[in-house]
């Protein structure tokens, strides 16, 4: 059985897809079968990991429509090891269509569970924002990896989110909670950041990864060369600091879900 979890944050420009793509990579490295899901319009997790959006067909949206199967959709990564069912810009059209289809946020959970017995972990990369497409990644998810800079607004950022996931555990999918908060872009030089890093760890406790993802240029310079950090140089902070989450993801999701 997989075990699914969705990358979020409703503030834009926080790492969700660098956590994403990397995250998957590392999983990857480590012998997991892993998807990868895009569900951001943008298409950025999808090119990210050397997925062409702009050939793209089928993709995630053909799915949510349930014109095409998760198999028929996804395509490998050719630098990651992982598999992708990826995205483009048909995706913003789907939030318009599904408002008036049935069981429109339960979609993605149909789909996925046809695939379930193929990975051991499903990762949603989520655009940033409460739309359609968020909630059918929270709504199929066993867990919500936050990841966040240490600054100011971010904490408020984080607040709305836990109060979103609060709501969709209440109402839509109780199985839903956040397995862990990211600490990434890290500079330990800023006194600010490593305040709110402390309020981090004060405020919820284990639920804060050890792990803590330094601001790395290698890792900001991969998506161009269609690679994840890990893979494009994967001897570089950023990419060893990855590498060291997803063991910290791996054993984290082994421990909590081992009996399940």
């Amino acid at each position: 059985m997989s075990r699914v979890f969705c990358v979020a944050n409703q503030k834009g420009g926080v790492g969700k897809t660098t956590t994403t793509v990397n995250l998957a990579a590392g999983l990857a490295r480590l012998g997991r079968r892993v998807l990868l899901v895009d569900l951001d319009p943008q298409g950025n997790a999808t090119m990210g990991s050397g997925v062409d959006k702009r050939s793209l067909d089928p993709s995630v949206y053909d799915v949510l429509l349930e014109s095409v199967s998760v198999a028929e959709a996804r395509r490998p990564s050719p630098t990651g090891g992982y598999d992708v069912l990826g995205a483009n810009r048909e995706l913003a059209g789907a939030e318009i269509e599904l408002v008036g289809l049935e069981r429109r946020n339960m979609r993605l959970q149909g789909a996925l569970a046809a695939v379930d017995s193929q990975y051991d972990m499903i990762l949603i990369d989520c655009p940033p924002s409460l739309s359609l497409l968020t909630l059918n990644g929270l709504a199929c998810a066993h867990g919500v990896v936050v990841p966040m800079q240490c600054e100011y607004f971010a904490l408020e950022g984080l607040s709305d989110l836990v109060n979103t996931i609060k709501q969709v555990h209440a109402n839509i999918n109780p199985a839903l909670e956040v397995i862990g908060i990211l600490r990434v872009m890290f500079d330990a030089r800023i006194t600010l950041q490593a305040q709110v890093s402390e309020q981090l760890k004060a405020h919820f406790g284990d639920r804060v990864f050890d792990t803590v993802i330094p601001r790395n240029v290698r890792l900001a310079e991969a998506p161009s060369y269609g690679m994840p950090g890990v893979v494009f140089d994967a001897s570089s902070k950023g990419a060893l600091a990855f590498l060291e989450f997803a063991r910290e993801m791996a054993a984290r999701v082994d421990g909590r879900y081992a009996a399940a």
